[in-house]
């Protein structure tokens, strides 16, 4: 039948959409390592994580497992970091590795023709690495250096001082690094944390793409033989700072000022968290929300700013972020705590929450593009223990909350007395 072009098409509201996640598949190797598998996409890629539970939590001294975790990188018994890099760049592949909280992980985006040559290197990064000194003496230096830099940088001392308030100094979500603790790091402390968190720690395994059919086979074969063993998470205790109100000068001469507004949240299995998600949504989280209209569009005070839940396991927290003219930062709290007021005691117009619903919905589209913002979505729900419909949940809650819910929730949560505040200028 032929298109009528006179005809506009019918305008569908993302809240309508049906979406869906797809399923992973699960494997286990011949040692009891998990893997959790999307196959899908149209081009010959693959991506692999290995997921080890060696984040800045399990350290007994500040900066040890970032520090091992970056140095896999380069250098093992046979093969210098130069080699290391060349090898990956030889068969297009690029290799990345990060430390979390809870975890550490490596990651590797490669075509999938080319992982039986690439596996075999990843295996010798987490049984052969060597932490060499002379590498180990390369990044402190850079680290001490970038350090210094990032300090004269009022948003980056803003970042490190509201999570201290948060969750206190001793927290892992709290602590943060010193020229001195880049100069306690030493060698043998490195290479213990290694072997106890990576040869022979707990692994799981997230890969997604276009899958080869010999893939499980080839990691049972190279990482089928790891002790994998298990790794307790350690709990920590929160130290809340007990001064709520801090004014920090960095720069003097600085015209900018960065400021914090947050409170500490309970984490995803808390049953408010998606309800509370909806409600950041309208009060920050996107273009469209309270603050951006009020503070950025109304008043001129910034370029932008969000609000928005820390992605943490264990504590969340509830954050305002945004940078301003030193002369207006007090005024931009004073609006944030007029938008908070204003959700505590009015509903939400039936409009801006069809915008709202519509944008979240879109952006849950968005985040589908693709076999590894799929297993992105499923290494979040695995990794923080969330039961297998929370995406559906998720949606759910989306379509259904009503403005009276997102009151209440303002109510319980959108309190001034319950939220640090901090600029730094």
């Amino acid at each position: 039948m032929a298109i009528d072009r006179k005809q506009a098409p019918p305008i569908v509201d993302a809240v309508n959409f049906n979406l869906q996640l797809k399923p992973y598949q699960s494997y286990t190797l011949r040692n009891g390592v998990k893997v959790y598998a999307v196959d899908a996409g149209a081009e010959d890629v693959i991506q692999l994580e290995w997921v080890f539970f060696a984040g800045n939590s399990q350290e007994e001294q500040n900066l040890v497992a970032a520090t091992t975790n970056f140095l896999l990188r380069n250098g093992t018994s046979t093969k210098t970091a130069f080699q290391l890099n060349e090898h990956f760049e030889y068969y297009g592949a690029h290799v990345n590795r990060a430390c979390y909280n809870e975890t550490a992980t490596i990651s590797l985006h490669t075509l999938s023709k080319h992982i039986g040559e690439l596996l075999p290197v990843v295996k010798e990064m987490i049984t052969d690495s060597t932490m060499p000194s002379d590498e180990l003496a390369i990044y402190q230096q850079n680290m001490k250096q970038r350090l210094k830099v990032n300090l004269k940088k009022s948003d980056f001392v803003a970042g490190r001082l509201i999570d201290v308030y948060l969750y206190g100094e001793k927290h892992p979500y709290g602590k943060y690094s010193r020229a001195e603790d880049f100069d306690a790091l030493e060698r043998d402390q490195l290479l213990h944390f290694y072997n106890q968190y990576y040869t022979q720690g707990r692994l799981i395994l997230f890969v997604a793409g276009k899958l080869p059919a010999n893939l499980i086979a080839l990691l049972d074969t190279h990482f089928g033989d790891l002790p994998n063993q298990p790794v307790a998470v350690n709990q920590h205790p929160l130290v809340l700072a007990e001064e709520k109100k801090y004014r920090i000068t960095n720069d003097p001469e600085g015209v900018q000022g960065s400021v914090r507004i947050a409170r500490t949240f309970p984490n995803r299995h808390h049953p408010d968290f998606l309800k509370v998600q909806v409600l950041n949504a309208v009060f920050g989280g996107f273009f469209g929300s309270r603050l951006m209209s009020n503070i950025r569009e109304d008043k001129g005070y910034t370029y932008g700013i969000h609000s928005f839940l820390h992605n943490h396991i264990q504590h969340s927290a509830w954050m305002v972020s945004t940078e301003a003219g030193k002369d207006v930062c007090e005024a931009t709290i004073t609006e944030v705590y007029k938008e908070m007021k204003l959700l505590r005691e009015e509903l939400v117009e039936e409009d801006e929450l069809l915008l709202v619903r519509n944008y979240l919905m879109g952006s849950i589209l968005g985040d589908l593009d693709g076999p590894f913002q799929i297993i992105g979505r499923w290494k979040n729900v695995i990794l923080n223990g969330l039961p297998e419909t929370y995406f559906y949940d998720s949606i759910n809650t989306i379509k259904s909350i009503t403005a009276e819910e997102l009151q209440a929730l303002a109510q319980k949560y959108l309190r001034e007395e319950e939220f640090y505040e901090l600029v730094v200028v």
